[in-house]
């Protein structure tokens, strides 16, 4: 199963728009860059993380910073401004072989472990910060200069 890169490339922003909006005019080609996403999706993902009042993208002179604290930002925070919805985070094959025993249960063991999945994941990423991922990064970033 393949989860979609939406969250992962706005923590990147965020985390982007954390450590350098200070020193640089951050626009969505910046952003493309340091991502290697179209600038149109960076365009797209920052106006989801605008609506979620995450950021604020600057009229006039242009480019984005951080409208919250990184500490005031989980990772489920993320997760739910830009995915669609956390209903189809496992889904279930649509078509087994009711003719087959395991095609007649398979629906009937997941169902519940399913859900009970995405409530840990869910639970997991709440209590992640963007703060925390920022001291990560730093950590990541004196390991790599």
């Amino acid at each position: 199963m393949k989860f979609s890169s939406r969250m992962t490339v706005a923590i990147h922003i965020l985390l982007y728009l954390a450590e350098y909006e200070q020193e640089e005019k951050v626009t969505s080609e910046v952003l493309a860059d340091t991502t290697g996403v179209n600038a149109v999706n960076i365009r797209k993902t920052l106006q989801l993380l605008k609506q979620a009042g995450f950021i604020e993208i600057r009229r006039g002179i242009g480019g984005a910073c951080l409208k919250k604290a990184p500490e005031d930002i989980t990772v489920k925070d993320i997760f739910d401004a830009v995915e669609d919805s956390q209903e189809d985070l496992f889904h279930m094959h649509e078509h087994p072989n009711t003719n087959c025993p395991v095609g007649r249960s398979i629906k009937g063991v997941l169902d519940g472990h399913l859900d009970a999945w995405k409530c840990l994941l869910m639970q997991q990423m709440q209590n992640v910060t963007l703060k925390d991922l920022f001291v990560e990064m730093q950590d990541e970033m004196k390991k790599h200069p």
